[in-house]
């Protein structure tokens, strides 16, 4: 199987979750720095777009912030021939982010700035991060999908995943017990991408 894998906002290429699809699953995985162009999902998206002319892939997994530019990459590249696993992908980005309220959004606007506080990083978003949410937050998938997302999960809401799967008739979701981290996913994986790729 060939995989292409996008790592969410604060993950990486070699995380548990490509490592799991490596080590454990066998597949030959292809899982780029997502933030090698840029912080902001245009940028991500460009990363994956570039993976896709390059090479080909069965099916492209991505993980939140990285669900979300693999459904818009999937969008720009309709004419390809692969399928898309999405894990607790992050859409409604622009709405959702950080659960800003208005003041605090029109601040980072007049400012151009503000300053993102994760796990393990401290990263400075200009005002173009949310420019190129509000753009890309909705892609409409071109592929056979597969949504996988957690019920108890407190950073991206269920309901994104919902309202995705009720408007496309290509859309799959599957709702399994875990939080935004998913790590309950993984023995999962396997069969959800099997029914997938028989699609």
């Amino acid at each position: 199987m060939r995989v292409l894998f996008a790592h969410g906002f604060e993950g990486g290429p070699s995380g548990s979750k490509p490592t799991y699809m490596r080590e454990v699953l066998g597949w030959e995985v292809t899982s780029p720095i997502m933030s090698e162009l840029g912080w902001d999902i245009e940028s991500q998206t460009k990363v994956l777009l570039r993976c896709i002319d390059e090479n080909d892939f069965d099916l492209v997994i991505g993980s939140s912030m990285g669900g979300l530019a693999a459904a818009n990459a999937s969008s720009m590249r309709s004419d390809y021939d692969f399928r898309l696993l999405l894990i607790a992908p992050a859409f409604g980005l622009s709405d959702s982010w950080e659960g800003l309220s208005e003041d605090e959004i029109a601040s980072w606007k007049d400012s151009d700035l503000r300053t993102y506080r994760g796990f393990e990083m401290e990263i400075d978003l200009d005002w173009n991060f949310m420019e190129a949410a509000k753009r890309m937050s909705w892609p409409e998938v071109a592929h056979h999908t597969t949504i996988v997302h957690g019920s108890k999960d407190d950073v991206v809401s269920l309901s994104v995943s919902e309202t995705v799967s009720s408007i496309s008739e290509i859309v799959e979701l599957v709702v399994i017990d875990d939080g935004h981290r998913m790590k309950k996913c993984l023995p999962k994986l396997e069969g959800l991408a099997s029914d997938l790729m028989s699609r």
